[in-house]
């Protein structure tokens, strides 16, 4: 099979964010841009010649396509086996599960994760290296290197792949194997969880859930996992058949976007559990009757109780949670005696440290959480370990963490997120912030004096690596928080997420409303920030 070198030039675009390279599919579709993309991969990670590369996608518009051309780059670049998810779908922990139990050497996952899909809006790729996680910044620096002075892309002519049916064919010398998408991912959750007792747990009858897969990649896990499995009811799994625009949704868990799911546990006749999962699978949301479980608190109640789980039932080494995160989790730590580490936001962050063995569930805000069963988060992974709690517990959600809150305390948090915003008032925001860190320590606002104000640097632990300018702190001296970053996920504007926090003790004031708690903290961080003067924006577009 003849490989055709392409001339090319460099797109100006390339650089990778914290979750890889996001674009609308129309910006994917240029000539080459794709191809420029992939063949920096081929070029910088070697290990990919002669070895074998994981590839999968999330089924958003594109998918298919891109799977194809980079099947026909791969066998051009001298890979020796591809692994496909069945019909070119692969959730985002279900390809680091597999690269891990196959020891490849890496693998291309393509989605905009928790993004819109479809011909007019956003697709992705990302290379997560042989550990299973995200490609470290030494490696999507190198990545974005090549792209600026690349001039040749290797691809092969070749009829496309059938996707569809299990089983080996060739193109050369490459052998592309197309593999059940569901199968390894569901025994590795087997052997975390009791699956007897959640079966129990469904077969008494009483208990009722549903699972909004948002026609996303979590469908067919879900599906397999939940009602094959385990045993729940048909039905259990809503919006179960991954399409190519989501069903025109925002596959983005959250009280906004999956709000007919909040509806379904609403109420004296709601459901007992809610559980939805992202674009890519990654992502969770977890909901009682009448109780919606805040990430950054499903975090700490997982680890409070980890040993309740086969999986982890010798306990934990440690934990780890992005640096917007709530602090709930650090005092689960503490009581536990195990370390708790502060990371910027990203999963990539984690992966030194589930690696050196230093931590083993770690989370973020952004409906995240995981632990060292795989490299990524992982939405259905949460739900079941919430399962296993429900199962041995036999107490509701809501229950479950105010027994919680009891015992550690609450800490009352929020986000507000301003989306699409216009990038460079955003920038002149965060830019006057900054201008304002040094003379905050010590100021009085409200009831609250600043005790520390600073632009969040990280050096991790394992290799010395510095990340800087992560967001903006401000903290109090009764340990209340303010921050403020952009986000790196989105595909056009700019996003400006505000982060509040503030701790509460008393069992007695638990069960305030939220933003009726934290409302004087919030004015104060509107009018600090200048949020309504600078993007013109008097309210948040999306409230968790």
């Amino acid at each position: 099979m003849e490989v055709r070198v392409i001339s090319t030039t460099p797109f100006d675009d390339q650089k990778p964010g914290t979750s890889g390279l996001r674009k609308k599919v129309a910006t994917f579709q240029q000539p080459h841009y794709l191809e420029n993309f992939v063949q920096a991969i081929f070029d910088t990670q070697t290990a990919l010649t002669g070895g074998t590369l994981v590839l999968g996608g999330d089924g958003r518009f594109y998918n298919r396509t891109a799977i194809q051309i980079i099947l026909r780059m791969a066998a051009a670049n001298g890979v020796a086996r591809v692994l496909v998810g069945q019909g070119g779908i692969l959730s985002t922990p279900a390809a680091s599960c597999i690269i891990r139990k196959y020891q490849t050497q890496g693998g291309i996952i393509l989605s905009a994760s928790h993004n819109p899909g479809g011909p007019d809006e956003d697709f992705g790729i990302k290379f997560n290296i042989d550990a299973g996680g995200p490609a470290p910044e030494s490696v999507t620096n190198a990545l974005y290197a090549r792209t600026q002075r690349i001039d040749r892309y290797r691809i092969v002519d070749a009829d496309p792949i059938d996707l569809d049916q299990i089983g080996e064919s060739r193109l050369g010398e490459l052998v592309v194997q197309v593999i059940d998408a569901v199968a390894d991912y569901a025994d590795l959750m087997a052997s975390l969880f009791d699956f007897d007792a959640i079966r129990q747990l469904f077969n008494a009858g009483r208990f009722r859930m549903r699972f909004d897969a948002m026609h996303a990649v979590t469908g067919p896990y879900a599906v397999e996992i939940l009602e094959h499995r385990l045993g729940a009811e048909s039905g259990t799994v809503i919006n179960g058949v991954p399409l190519e625009d989501f069903g025109g949704g925002h596959p983005d868990p959250n009280l906004v976007h999956a709000h007919a799911l909040v509806e379904l546990t609403s109420g004296a006749q709601g459901l007992d559990f809610g559980a939805a999962s992202d674009g890519d699978g990654d992502r969770n949301m977890v909901l009682g009757r009448d109780f919606f479980v805040t990430p950054s608190d499903s975090l700490a109640v997982l680890a409070a109780n980890a040993p309740l789980t086969p999986g982890y039932k010798n306990g934990i080494s440690g934990i780890a949670r992005s640096m917007p995160t709530s602090q709930a989790a650090d005092r689960v730590a503490e009581a536990l005696g195990v370390e708790c580490f502060e990371t910027p936001t990203g999963w990539k962050f984690f992966g030194n440290l589930l690696d050196a063995g230093r931590i083993t569930l770690c989370g973020e805000e952004s409906f995240g959480t995981g632990s060292d069963h795989v490299r990524e988060k992982d939405g259905l992974w949460a739900v079941l370990f919430w399962l296993n709690l429900l199962a041995v517990k036999r107490q509701s959600v809501a229950d479950i963490v105010r027994a919680h809150w009891r015992r550690f305390g609450r800490n009352y948090y929020t986000r507000h997120d301003y989306e699409g915003i216009d990038s460079a008032a955003a920038e002149g925001l965060v830019n006057h912030l900054h201008i304002l860190l040094p003379s905050l320590p010590g100021q009085q606002l409200g009831d609250f004096k600043v005790a520390f104000a600073d632009d969040f640097a990280y050096t991790d632990p394992i290799d010395g690596s510095v990340a800087a300018h992560q967001g903006i702190r401000i903290g109090f001296e009764n340990g209340a928080r303010i921050v403020l970053r952009l986000s790196g996920t989105g595909t056009q504007g700019a996003t400006l997420r505000l982060y509040i926090e503030q701790y509460e003790a008393d069992s007695a004031r638990h069960d305030r409303p939220v933003q009726e708690a934290l409302a004087p903290l919030i004015l104060i961080a509107r009018e600090l920030a200048q949020i309504e003067a600078r993007t013109g924006r008097t309210q948040p577009d999306v409230i968790t």
